[in-house]
């Protein structure tokens, strides 16, 4: 993983002509000692009263040992523990961030988020909302999003990613993290998974769409989806070192994105499905389904969809003429290096075979997403986001998309 002060330098040095936001981390410790290490870490930073936010499972997975570790070194604490709705999920909701404020008191100086992504969505927003800096402490290889800026929430039944903060420094447990269940390592490989189709449609985003694209955000993330799949026998084996290149992997994605200020790098329209199959199981009262799983089943419908519909439609001269003047010139400028970008994408079923070996979700039926949502998702989710992805050009020309 690239070290913080490597990647202070180059992005000093990066040419992309576009803003990088500053990279305010102390800290990434990834290391079987990390517990020890963070709080030794709060003891340095001289924090007087920290807050531990936490689900009942992460509690009892990290929790108590930090817990344990602050009383040990006579540091005032207190936690909060976000309780699950009525279906047994924890959900980064407005009942959860207010439940999470409540529990955080005003004189508390520092918060502690102790958990995967939901619990760092939900910490992340109280913390900044309320002015104090948090740490990160995750506990499974789960999603991309521990040392991130964005909190994606769910206000009102809709998923929006705001902007908030950094943690201020990040530990990672190797221990805590290989005994995670499998399904959230499955996870964790399918949100990585999804950086072939978000990388692609970034670029596309920004040679069609003008938005801006940094190069170096844009390697990071390459660099870290590529470890990841190279490791895939190690991770499938829950190997120390597997694991360690699947956090690293994830954190490095996380990085690309502070980098920018914003998720492009690692989320185009294999997310925008997944949050709009999350927003449909909440409407309809059903229990979730991790945010990587999802990501990893949608992956292989978005390249499905770009490596032939998509594909077809850009190379063909006939449909072109069908465009505006001005959108026709643009497309047919870059028409070859927009084929060149789908072409090297993997083809579904690579991805399929390697979730499979993870034993994760491979078909949106896996996951509980009947074939009428998966359409609708088609024809719909481009519109959760105001980003010219591959999905949106699609729905815009053609609309339509027959999914079996």
């Amino acid at each position: 993983m690239i070290s913080l002060n490597e990647l202070t330098n180059l992005a000093n040095t990066c040419t992309c002509g576009n803003h990088h936001n500053d990279i305010l981390i102390d800290e990434i410790v990834i290391s079987e000692d990390a517990l020890v290490k963070a709080v030794k870490y709060i003891e340095k930073s001289k924090f007087k009263k920290v807050v531990l936010i936490a689900d009942q499972n992460t509690f009892e997975v990290a929790g108590q040992r930090v817990s344990e570790l602050l009383s040990d070194r006579k540091i005032d604490y207190c936690t909060t523990l976000i309780r699950a709705n009525k279906q047994g999920d924890v959900i980064a909701d407005e009942v959860a961030l207010i439940e999470a404020m409540l529990g955080i008191p005003q004189d508390a100086d520092s918060i502690i988020a102790v958990g995967a992504g939901t619990i760092h969505d939900i910490a992340r927003f109280a913390s900044f909302k309320m002015a104090k800096p948090f740490i990160s402490i995750p506990t499974a290889p789960s999603v991309d999003g521990f040392n991130s800026m964005g909190a994606p929430v769910v206000i009102k039944g809709i998923k929006t990613t705001y902007q908030m903060q950094s943690p201020i420094a990040v530990f990672a447990d190797i221990n805590i993290l290989q005994k995670a269940p499998k399904q959230m390592i499955a996870a964790g490989f399918g949100d990585m998974i999804g950086k072939y189709t978000s990388l692609a449609d970034w670029k596309f985003s920004h040679l069609i769409g003008k938005e801006p694209y940094c190069t170096l955000s844009a390697q990071l993330t390459k660099e870290a989806l590529n470890k990841s799949v190279n490791a895939l026998k190690e991770i499938v084996n829950g190997e120390k070192e597997g694991i360690k290149i699947l956090i690293e992997s994830l954190i490095q994605s996380g990085l690309a994105m502070l980098l920018v200020g914003y998720s492009s790098p690692a989320s185009g329209g294999e997310h925008h499905l997944s949050h709009f199959w999350e927003m449909d199981f909440i409407k309809e009262k059903k229990p979730q389904v991790l945010h990587g799983a999802k990501v990893g089943v949608s992956t292989q419908i978005i390249l499905d969809l770009y490596k032939n519909n998509v594909l077809d439609l850009i190379g063909n001269q006939d449909q072109l003429k069908n465009f505006s003047t001005a959108e026709a010139k643009v497309i047919l400028d870059k028409q070859h290096e927009i084929i060149t970008i789908v072409e090297l994408l993997p083809k579904p079923k690579e991805i399929a075979n390697m979730l499979s070996m993870l034993e994760g979700p491979v078909t949106p039926c896996d996951i509980g997403i009947e074939p009428a949502l998966v359409q609708d998702s088609l024809n719909k989710a481009h519109e959760l986001r105001n980003r010219y992805t591959l999905l949106k050009f699609w729905n815009e020309h053609i609309g339509e998309h027959q999914y079996v």
